[in-house]
């Protein structure tokens, strides 16, 4: 006569289960915040730290100073130019790449994102060999009477150049997404170009637009290295705010520095946040 053993239970078994799925979580979620804590927290934490270690006094007497204003009227004028640029040339780039077939649309498509990969002191040199005194252009500047490197011109093609990709990502899967079926009724309708990009194309682009002129004014504030390389941080002259912060450093003056990326710091946080608004409302 044979003996039937009771089945074993299964409940522990999936209890564990629960249990290990609970602390996996919990782990993942500890190691993305001590991930975000090391590498953007504590360095924020630093910069609030050193700016306050004289009290506001000193952190307003360091932001009044000529040589800071000044490079901060820069800063802020080249950031504008490029968000303007962009916000032209950026849109009509997006439109043709994803309105259009021509030969050499993919090796376009592909260099717009040519300044990610490149370091912005590549692409400073890069401007140097091509507009400095013995570079490709320099002769005919030279006769012109024209001065783009060491100067203001030079720094906003800097800029430009590594801002170029922000406005044109962000709108070319928006043009995808839309399509072109509203675009076409309305010019069966009637409507000219120009207003079939004012009234139907645009309001469908509008949190992209802003959303890409959010981000390319950012890093237009926070661009150091292909400036300092094409201006070569004359104080007073073709200095912008990230360069000036690297001669405070290098000269010891530390509240000013401080000071600085503290205000560079909080523009850029209250544009990524304005942005992210932005990108909440248009999903």
């Amino acid at each position: 006569m044979s003996t039937i053993l009771p089945a074993r239970s299964a409940a522990p078994a999936r209890e564990w289960a629960a249990l290990w799925g609970i602390w996996r979580r919990r782990l993942l979620i500890g190691l993305v915040v001590g991930y975000m804590a090391i590498l953007i927290l504590a360095p924020v934490a630093a910069l609030f730290t050193g700016a306050f270690a004289q009290g506001l006094g000193a952190i307003f007497s360091a932001l009044s100073d000529p040589d800071v204003l000044g490079a901060f009227w820069r800063t802020l004028l080249i950031a504008v130019i490029a968000v303007v640029f962009h916000a032209i040339c950026g849109t009509a780039l997006a439109w043709v790449l994803v309105r259009q077939r021509f030969p050499g649309r993919r090796i376009v498509n592909g260099l717009i994102d040519l300044p990610f990969a490149i370091s912005p002191v590549v692409a400073g040199y890069m401007l140097l060999l091509l507009f400095g005194r013995q570079g490709t252009f320099g002769s005919v500047l030279d006769r012109l009477n024209i001065q783009v490197v060491f100067a203001l011109p030079g720094m906003i093609l800097a800029t430009l150049f590594v801002t170029l990709p922000f406005m044109v990502r962000e709108l070319m899967p928006v043009l995808q997404a839309f399509g072109i079926d509203q675009e076409q009724a309305a010019a069966t309708l009637g409507a000219s170009g120009w207003q079939i990009f004012r009234m139907v194309t645009f309001p469908a682009l509008r949190h992209g637009f802003f959303y890409g002129l959010t981000l390319t004014f950012a890093r237009a504030l926070g661009e150091f290295g292909a400036v300092l390389v094409v201006s070569g941080g004359v104080q007073g002259r073709t200095e912008t705010a990230t360069v000036y912060v690297y001669r405070a450093l290098e000269d010891r003056q530390y509240v000013g520095a401080y000071s600085a990326a503290l205000v560079l710091g909080l523009l850029s946080l209250i544009l990524v946040l304005g942005a992210e608004r932005m990108r909440a409302k248009g999903e």
